[in-house]
């Protein structure tokens, strides 16, 4: 985090003027900023720059934001990720949470809504410290992530909120708009199929882990509910 106090993002978008107009409004709200405007570009800035977040541009000449997400995904330790793009179709939305985007905004929009958006996810990351565990399962609510027999789970923003959500409730049936409202906090519109493609993500990553995908339990018609 800068001297600021507000946080060093990376702006990976190639059009200048828009990139120009971005790092104009970030620099009032406080934050630093570094852009680059070729997707080839993102992955070493990430590296060299160490940014707090990174705004990301969906459609990029050389690599595309998709790959990018992925790549920072595999890397793990990864900044938070939010998406732009153009792209308004539903897959698009579920694709870009599917590898790890923390947030989504759609052109055009308002540089300040974007700017609101940043503090949003930083202000989740930088979640009020609080660590707890039960059994094989450790959650750390400050930094956000959370180990498996002592295995680090590779899990985006909202899939640790999700995690998080279930596991201290354990045995308690949420239910879609329930596990929205929580995990999203901007009241965004998504569908309620967003939350099972979370779901089905996180058990993946759990049975990957050495977990159990039985976990998380459907509760036919009603939601979802945890038992370990």
């Amino acid at each position: 985090m800068n001297a600021t106090g507000h946080g060093h993002i990376l702006i990976v978008e190639d059009e200048p003027r828009l990139a120009a107009i971005l790092g104009k409004y970030l620099t009032s709200a406080g934050y630093t900023h570094h852009w680059v405007a070729d997707g080839l570009q993102a992955l070493p800035a990430c590296r060299t720059q160490h940014p707090d977040l990174v705004l990301l541009d969906l459609v990029l000449p050389g690599m595309g934001g998709m790959d990018i997400c992925r790549a920072l995904q595999r890397a793990g330790g990864h900044p938070p990720v939010i998406m732009v793009t153009a792209l308004v179709e539903e897959i698009d939305r579920l694709l870009g949470l599917e590898v790890g985007a923390d947030d989504y905004i759609c052109k055009p929009f308002s540089p300040k809504e974007v700017v609101a958006r940043i503090g949003a996810v930083l202000r989740r990351y930088r979640h009020v410290p609080q660590a707890g565990g039960r059994g094989p399962l450790m959650l750390d609510e400050a930094a956000y992530c959370a180990h498996l027999h002592d295995r680090p789970l590779d899990l985006t923003a909202v899939e640790f909120r999700l995690l998080s959500l279930l596991y201290h409730a354990q045995g308690h049936v949420f239910s879609r708009n329930q596990v929205l409202n929580h995990i999203y906090t901007d009241h965004r519109v998504v569908t309620d199929r967003t939350v099972d493609t979370h779901i089905k993500n996180l058990r993946r990553k759990l049975a990957e882990a050495g977990g159990n995908e039985e976990w998380i339990k459907s509760v036919y018609g009603v939601g979802y509910r945890m038992e370990l």
